[in-house]
């Protein structure tokens, strides 16, 4: 794999194109970043000088490189040991309605701390969301979510009062809401509206997620429906994005200019 430092001019030749240390030092860490997360190094990653080469860059290019993902959370690096890859990121699909225990159940069992559970008069924009009257009561869940003993998200959920009354009859440490949400109301979710974002950890959730202050965090906003298209589910989930890697595939529609 090489990374050219040429560009073509309007007449096709190539003429060389000095680039930035820093440029050449992202584009090297992208595609590390890469690596790392699909397994490729399960023990070290290669020497600076065989990086060096591969890329066709300066060691101290390689250098910057693994300094950045460094930062990132996603090595370590040692005297005498080498490069090691650090926790492993867990996949989490955007293509399709799953709960945190079904996405991970090839990992291991997710462990639930139930912080809240009660119900409240929701928030204007709540309401209107799951289709009720301003005002109305519902289902408040408020769950650190871990795998082993590592903290993955921080999940914020309303529910329907109905169904909400009946999803806290059940044990809410080991359960998926999404399961209960199936059984209690006999039919399958449907589909779901949502919004990814990235925030920084605030003080508060970054204690809660044991991240550092200002750390990266994935910030879902998720409204399920059942199959009927009734709302019943609206969740704002912080996850650390040091642990967690968003996954989907995606398909491009037949461009205009195809069909025309």
């Amino acid at each position: 794999m090489q990374f050219s430092d040429q560009f073509s001019d309007s007449r096709g030749d190539f003429t060389s194109a000095r680039r930035l240390r820093a440029d050449q030092a992202r584009q090297v860490a992208d595609v590390l970043r890469h690596q790392i997360l699909a397994g490729t190094y399960t023990e070290t990653l290669p020497a600076e000088q065989q990086l060096a080469d591969e890329f066709t860059v300066s060691r101290n290019t390689v250098r910057e490189a693994l300094s950045l993902l460094r930062t990132d959370g996603l090595i370590d690096r040692a005297p005498k040991v080498g490069t090691r890859p650090t926790t492993r990121k867990f996949d989490h699909s955007l293509e399709a309605l799953l709960g945190l225990q079904e996405t991970l159940k090839e990992h291991g069992t997710v462990r639930n701390e139930v912080r809240t559970a009660t119900l409240i008069s929701a928030p204007t924009a709540v309401a209107r969301r799951l289709g009720l009257d301003p005002g109305a009561r519902v289902v408040y869940i408020e769950r650190l979510r871990f795998l082993a003993d590592l903290p993955l998200s921080l999940d914020l959920t309303y529910l329907t009062p109905e169904i909400g009354a009946e999803v806290l009859r059940h044990d809410l440490e080991t359960n998926d809401i999404f399961v209960l949400l199936e059984q209690i109301s006999g039919q399958s979710l449907g589909r779901a509206d949502l919004a990814l974002e990235a925030v920084a950890a605030d003080p508060h959730t970054a204690t809660t997620l044991d991240s550092p202050v200002g750390a990266p965090l994935l910030m879902l906003e998720r409204l399920s429906h059942l199959e009927d298209e009734t709302p019943v589910d609206l969740e704002y989930i912080r996850m650390r994005g040091d642990r967690i890697t968003m996954r989907g595939s995606l398909t491009r529609a037949t461009p205009e200019w195809k069909v025309l």
